[in-house]
């Protein structure tokens, strides 16, 4: 069995390196799945997220889903419009702050983002298969992992070219 860049990591490759290419695979992954259904993966998450936060009550502003998602707020707003241009968002003025537009799903966004969930779930699951799938007990400590990697501050005051954290051991050998 052959190993190619797509598929596999370098040998002796560092934590952030591998981090980068999963998220990677899952983005590329994720853009090919919920393509058909004409969005790109930025803009399912934006529509997943609003079902789940819907779903509690909640009609997030743009502030609101930017925090939640960790994109860019500015990002967001141009996901936003052109989702918005795509029949699957309203944006409307928030009652509570003037300055601040709220976002919701339409009928239409509801049903499109409805069918990208299981289209992403069953990915999901696909991905995960190597530990064991969603329900195993490996799944659940990788997320408990992830979660407090998520979780710990990054200190900004590290300066470049301080840190060996290129991604390969190669790029450790030329600093």
């Amino acid at each position: 069995m052959s190993n190619t860049v797509s598929d596999t990591a370098p040998e002796g490759a560092t934590p952030g390196f591998l981090v980068w290419r999963l998220s990677m695979k899952w983005r590329v992954a994720v853009d090919r799945a919920v393509a058909p259904l004409g969005l790109t993966h930025a803009q399912y998450s934006l529509v997943a997220t609003l079902v789940g936060m819907h779903r509690t009550g909640l009609r997030p502003n743009q502030r609101q889903l930017a925090d939640h998602t960790g994109l860019e707020a500015l990002y967001v707003s141009k996901l936003a419009r052109a989702l918005e241009s795509g029949g699957l968002v309203d944006r409307t003025r928030d009652p509570a702050d003037p300055r601040a537009i709220q976002l919701s799903l339409t009928p239409r966004g509801h049903e499109v983002a409805q069918q990208a969930i299981k289209v992403v779930h069953r990915l999901l699951e696909q991905l995960l298969q190597p530990l064991g799938g969603l329900d195993s007990p490996r799944t659940t400590r990788f997320t408990h992992e992830l979660r407090t990697l998520l979780d710990a501050p990054l200190d900004a005051s590290i300066e470049p070219g301080t840190s060996t954290e290129l991604g390969t051991p190669a790029a450790e050998e030329q600093s």
